[in-house]
């Protein structure tokens, strides 16, 4: 059941807290929709998850509006890449943009905003893997790009995104995970006291390694196949 596994993630959340001295409350678990029909996505959703995420902006147009009515408490998030032309499209039916990489898509998103009359929370994307097929900025890049986002007005950063390697080295996925922490903390003291830029949220860690990010300092995780599986 939904419920059950749900509860299990909950319950390795709770143990990594414990072990650390973290507060299990501060973690946010995000329900990643996308193999996932409306009914699977409902049942998590009563069985306590408010946060949830798609990969492509056309599935989020056909489930989020639906779920949005019913379950009005929930979060919407976008964590696939996104291209220019789908940001009107995508700041309608989602809350949060995880995948933003470039300032020419953030200048995007800041016009759309503008046009909707609202503002658009953003993480930056950051490439700690080093893999070609994973979109992103490069680490060594991040905190300029940051800078230039800041200076737009509808944008609000509200921290930072990058996803690990699929291998068994558990070194490599724990050092990408570590290199998007530092950048955090660099940003967070670097831009410190500008309103738009919050550096509150880490978001790394999946199914089969949320548990290093946690150990990492993570914040925010994306589970899909774990629960919808």
């Amino acid at each position: 059941m939904i419920s059950a596994r749900i509860s299990e993630i909950q319950g390795k959340i709770s143990s990594v807290c414990k072990r650390l001295g973290r507060n299990p409350s501060e973690i946010i678990l995000i329900g990643v929709t996308k193999f996932a029909p409306t009914e699977k996505i409902k049942a998590a959703i009563q069985a306590g998850i408010t946060h949830i995420a798609e990969n492509k902006v056309q599935e989020a147009q056909k489930k989020f509006p639906e779920l949005k009515k019913k379950y009005p408490q929930i979060t919407c998030h976008l964590i696939g890449h996104l291209q220019t032309n789908k940001v009107k499209d995508t700041l309608k039916v989602c809350d949060l943009i995880q995948s933003v990489d470039s300032l020419k898509l953030a200048q995007e998103i800041d016009k759309q905003a503008e046009k909707l009359g609202r503002a658009a929370d953003i993480l930056v994307q950051v490439k700690t893997s080093g893999e070609e097929q994973k979109f992103g900025t490069d680490p060594a890049e991040a905190l300029a790009l940051v800078a230039e986002i800041a200076k737009l007005k509808r944008i609000r950063i509200l921290g930072l995104m990058t996803m690990a390697p699929f291998v068994d080295d558990k070194n490599i996925v724990r050092a990408c995970f570590k290199q998007l922490r530092e950048i955090r903390d660099a940003a967070a003291k670097k831009f410190q006291g500008l309103p738009n830029v919050k550096m509150q949220y880490l978001s790394m860690g999946m199914t089969e390694d949320f548990e290093i990010a946690l150990e990492e300092g993570s914040n925010m995780i994306r589970i899909g196949r774990a629960i919808f599986a």
